[in-house]
């Protein structure tokens, strides 16, 4: 699960790079600035979460407990990282992307259990002597 959990860390965060330049280098010319400050959010928390996974593989918890953050972190980050990618390329694509807004909050909620997951198996992990 650790090889798991560090190879997606390392794509996602490797991807926000990517999408990012792509963002300040591509689209500033075709974006508006509130576009490209909705594109540059959808970055930000694809690496701020690529790195919890990351961190996530040296953590001490269950394989369990991991294959379960591995599954939330990776699905709120597609589908709300991703969401907010497309609804801030809206007017540079022939598809409606605000037809699929409704999956940003969905991701996002996803974000938060996978934060919560972990606030309590750190709750419930024993002190050390």
């Amino acid at each position: 699960m650790n090889k798991r959990l560090l190879v997606t860390g390392s794509i996602l965060g490797f991807l926000a790079v990517v999408i990012g330049a792509f963002g300040a280098h591509g689209l500033e010319k075709s974006l508006d600035a509130d576009a490209l400050a909705t594109f540059e959010t959808g970055v930000k928390y694809q690496m701020y979460h690529a790195l919890l996974m990351l961190l996530t593989a040296i953590f001490a918890l269950s394989e369990k407990t991991k294959k379960i953050l591995h599954i939330l972190i990776l699905t709120g980050v597609v589908l709300f990282s991703g969401s907010i990618y497309g609804l801030a390329t809206n007017v540079l694509t022939g598809f409606d992307f605000t037809t699929i807004g409704i999956v940003t909050p969905i991701g996002g909620t996803l974000l938060i259990i996978a934060w919560g997951v972990l606030i309590v198996k750190f709750f419930q992990m024993k002190k050390e002597k």
